[in-house]
């Protein structure tokens, strides 16, 4: 990549600055730590002007490079920006021409106008009934009430996050609205959820210190239709974070794309969810833009039991043991050939062998049709990228899970669409089901699906669509396991 992230102007400014310090920390988080550091080296700087320069220059340094001089940035620059430009024909527009397809079933390969195979539309809620006005969505997670058994999707919005009950599936409702911390409208916010309590972080250029907000999701049992929510506890050891991992198997939270640790792994105990501690980081690969970690289950004898992240790095695949979170390490670090930003992937399932990811600016830049990308994992040490599958369409991939022998991708344009797993062993998918919230376009920008949930007992799907609203979906099981 021709252009230097900030980060490496950065330490090049450093290395004509002090010469004398030739490490240059990674970690580096403002002008007091840089002449702490230093301090201990106080023969390279004669007098007290030496010091004084030294904050000047990095004043300097700061203005030339924007705030986030302070801290490590993103390796590429991150394309986003939302665009429902030459959409095509909504749905809506399409049932005022055929009144006859009125069903939220999917007849024929329509359901209430949107284009669809195999899975049903059972609600929709308008982005302008999940409270916050008419932000923009983006991520989505979900929680069962252990007592009720009540399902609550959670959803991202620009200025907070909606909580909805889906548990009368056809009449959704909003719950409650969690403000953003400090009333901030960040672009990015992502969710997961761990004892029954919700953790949040946000990424945008207006609210630099949003921190981790955790809630205590029993609330919303005790709590009116639609109330404004407040955080049971927040976390500001960080400012901005691009996403949240958390391993519930162990009780640590990884937060990635951070203004801390490079943007790399900076983990939190949250074993006691009101009071999140910090534990440790990993920097030494950069900015993670997402992660999954777990308990490792698989065939690599050297690395079972341990906790492992596969950590997506904006041009490769790196997985990283976290199990002493003190002294983390690298176990390897995997490009491919034709990356242009590694994004999110996921494992296939609880064997822990195989690996599906996505990058989400192959589609823009290199002109391909929707790619996802087959590693073979069995080795830690030495992945190997055993295939690629090619979807009929030119939409940007975003974010996909793995469920019971499916993958689940929300793919911007072309909305969910479900692949068999039957014969990943070779390298391959198999598109069997659909549900196209943008049905007039598949091209390759940014509006549509950003993200989906699909762990509800109940089978039912949440998607969030950016501009338009939650999507309560249904896949029909028995067709797609019929096939055709």
């Amino acid at each position: 990549h021709r252009r230097l992230s900030k980060q490496r102007r950065v330490r090049r400014f450093y290395t004509i600055l002090d010469p004398l310090d030739k490490k240059f920390s990674r970690n580096t988080v403002g002008p007091l730590a840089n002449l702490c550091h230093n301090s201990k080296k106080a023969t390279n700087y004669t007098s007290l002007w030496g010091a004084i320069m030294r904050l000047v220059l990095w004043f300097l340094l700061s203005l030339f490079l924007g705030s986030t001089a302070w801290s490590h940035s993103a390796m590429f620059d991150d394309y986003y920006v939302f665009d429902d430009s030459d959409e095509g024909q909504t749905a809506a527009e399409f049932m005022l021409t055929s009144p006859s397809v009125d069903s939220n079933e999917c007849v024929d390969g329509r359901a209430q106008g949107y284009l669809c195979k195999h899975i049903n539309l059972v609600a929709f809620m308008p982005k302008e009934e999940l409270g916050g006005g008419s932000h923009n969505l983006n991520d989505i997670w979900g929680w069962t009430d252990p007592e009720t058994g009540d399902e609550i999707a959670i959803v991202g919005r620009k200025n907070g996050t909606a909580f909805v009950n889906i548990s009368k599936a056809d009449s959704p409702f909003l719950a409650g609205f969690l403000p953003s911390h400090r009333g901030g409208v960040d672009i990015w916010r992502d969710i997961k959820v761990y004892s029954d309590h919700a953790f949040i972080v946000a990424d945008g250029n207006r609210n630099r210190r949003h921190g981790l907000q955790v809630f205590d999701l029993r609330m919303l049992r005790h709590t009116k239709k639609g109330a404004s929510l407040k955080a049971t506890a927040h976390f500001g050891g960080f400012g901005k974070a691009h996403n949240i991992v958390i391993n519930e198997d162990t009780g640590f939270a990884y937060i990635v794309g951070s203004n801390r640790c490079s943007g790399g792994l900076y983990m939190l105990d949250i074993s006691n969810p009101a009071l999140p501690q910090y534990a440790g980081c990993f920097s030494s690969d950069g900015y993670t833009h997402d992660a999954q970690c777990v308990v490792y289950n698989g065939p690599d004898s050297a690395h079972q039991g341990s906790e492992i992240c596969f950590a997506y790095n904006e041009d490769t695949l790196t997985i990283v043991d976290v199990t002493d979170k003190q002294n983390p390490l690298m176990v390897s670090r995997s490009g491919y050939q034709g990356s242009t930003y590694t994004h999110q992937g996921w494992l296939l399932d609880d064997s822990h062998t195989t690996i599906i990811l996505n990058d989400e600016l192959d589609e823009q830049r290199k002109k391909r049709p929707t790619t996802s990308y087959i590693w073979d994992i069995s080795d830690l040490s030495s992945p190997k990228e055993i295939g690629r599958y090619e979807a009929p369409s030119q939409a940007i991939d975003h974010n996909l899970y793995a469920k019971d022998g499916y993958v689940f991708e929300a793919n911007y344009r072309a909305g969910l669409r479900i692949l068999s797993t039957e014969d990943i062993a070779d390298g391959s998918l198999e598109e069997i089901a659909f549900f196209d919230t943008i049905p007039g376009s598949d091209a390759a920008k940014f509006s549509g699906l950003w993200s989906s949930y699909v762990w509800f007992e109940s089978g039912l799907i949440v998607v969030s669509d950016i501009g338009n609203g939650l999507f309560v979906l249904q896949p029909d099981w028995k067709l797609i396991k019929k096939g055709g």
